[in-house]
């Protein structure tokens, strides 16, 4: 039996806790703490892993009650002087963030990373269908939870594995990717990168390790990607063409024909037959909180989405026109992390201004300090000034309230952001 010991610092984290799940399977002694219980970290514990909701130093010392961890795992939002990051340095103790961690388990396998600013849930969700319908058997984490399994983590028993890559602080250059997708590229993480050409430069270097008789699966022909694989030993295949309007997807966007195209090429080159992609596609059920329906409320659909970009928003707004094209549309909108708002502001108004209404609530501050430059209200005024219907509200209850008073079956609710925003669809349908 494997005695060996690792710490989560974040468990409840949708990466940290895929990763927990691993290490759950392959027999460690599994801990971590978090912030607040959640659903996923009550699930963790019924799985065998035991969490704490105090993040203290002794979560690590055990104060000399228990044996060490042999590994500790921490997320980037975690600060420098976090108390159990500090005392797992003072003790010694192999130190690792998610993305470190993840590279030592998947680069042991034919690994698919699915890379990209936007897409890369839906496109790693579909492709696991995919290679489930086709009897891979492939190990997968996946940065959301699966509305058919309702997990974030797959274990398999073959030599593939499949995950989602996240370039924020070029965490994904990590991995080791036999086969890689890109599914688009934006400027995004602005608070790491300066500017586009760098965000470009840390795709190139993960398309650079992908080796001669691997596969780069990407928009050969969009100028934003172009620079991405320059150099680049391995086939680049263009998923462009393979995007079908005849598919019978069960999510609505041009955005998710693009995820299903990018997910139907990697299956080809691993030698699929079309058939098993297209019913597998066909019958994909989504994620969580990928323009997740929630319910009704006063007749009308509410739906949560992570959208915390503008041109995933822009997408989502698109996706529920083509859906509902004569409904009254009601955004809910929760902007994410002060850099990104004062740096894409006017993109944001730009895409927020699609909808018959904005409902907005604080900035998400997430990792950073408070911005006074920048703030709900601002952007709020933005709206009204291009002639939008918006207004904005200090809590999640009042959000809820305004949205409860006056909605009807001839409307729709999109709650939109990566913050606490999803508990006004909470609030809205339970």
């Amino acid at each position: 039996m494997n005695n060996k010991r690792i710490h989560f610092i974040g468990i409840g984290g949708i990466g940290m806790s895929a990763l927990a799940r691993h290490y759950l399977h392959e027999g460690w002694v599994v801990s971590g703490s978090d912030i607040a219980e959640s659903e996923i970290t009550k699930k963790l514990v019924d799985e065998g892993a035991a969490v704490v909701y105090q993040q203290v130093a002794e979560n690590i010392t055990g104060n000399g009650q228990r044996p060490l961890p042999d590994l500790v795992v921490y997320t980037e939002a975690m600060s420098h002087d976090h108390p159990e990051l500090v005392a797992a340095h003072a003790l010694d103790i192999d130190t690792v963030n998610y993305f470190e961690a993840l590279g030592r388990i998947a680069n042991q396998y034919y690994l698919i990373a699915v890379a990209g600013a936007h897409g890369k849930t839906t496109t790693t969700a579909m492709l696991t269908d995919i290679l489930e319908e086709a009897g891979f058997d492939p190990s997968v984490v996946v940065g959301s939870l699966r509305s058919k399994t309702g997990s974030n983590y797959r274990a398999g028993k073959s030599k593939y594995m499949l995950v989602e890559a996240c370039e924020y602080k070029r965490d994904f250059l990590h991995l080791e990717p036999d086969v890689l997708i890109i599914t688009n590229i934006d400027y995004e993480h602005v608070d790491y990168y300066h500017d586009l050409a760098d965000v470009q430069s840390a795709f190139n270097e993960l398309a650079m390790k992908v080796p001669a008789d691997g596969a780069i699966i990407c928009q050969v022909h969009d100028e934003k990607v172009v620079p991405a694989v320059e150099g680049v030993t391995a086939k680049v295949i263009d998923y462009r063409p393979a995007i079908s309007l005849s598919l019978k997807l069960r999510q609505p966007g041009m955005h998710n024909r693009q995820n299903a195209a990018a997910a139907a090429v990697a299956a080809q080159f691993l030698n699929i037959h079309e058939e098993m992609i297209t019913h597998a596609l066909e019958n994909f059920a989504g994620t969580w909180r990928r323009f997740e329906y929630k319910g009704e409320v006063h007749g009308a659909p509410v739906y949560d989405d992570y959208a915390h970009h503008p041109t995933e928003i822009a997408a989502a707004i698109a996706g529920v026109r083509e859906l509902y094209p004569d409904k009254r549309l009601i955004v809910v909108f929760q902007a994410h992390t002060y850099s990104r708002a004062k740096t894409l502001r006017g993109d944001f108004v730009a895409a927020l201004a699609a909808a018959d209404k904005v409902i907005m609530l604080p900035i998400y501050g997430a990792r950073e300090e408070n911005d006074p430059t920048i703030t709900a209200e601002m952007m709020v005024n933005d709206l009204v000034e291009k002639g939008a219907d918006a207004i904005h509200f200090e809590t999640i209850v009042a959000a809820a309230e305004e949205v409860k008073d006056e909605i009807g079956p001839n409307d729709i609710v999109l709650c939109v952001g990566a913050g606490s925003v999803t508990k006004v669809a909470q609030l809205l349908t339970e």
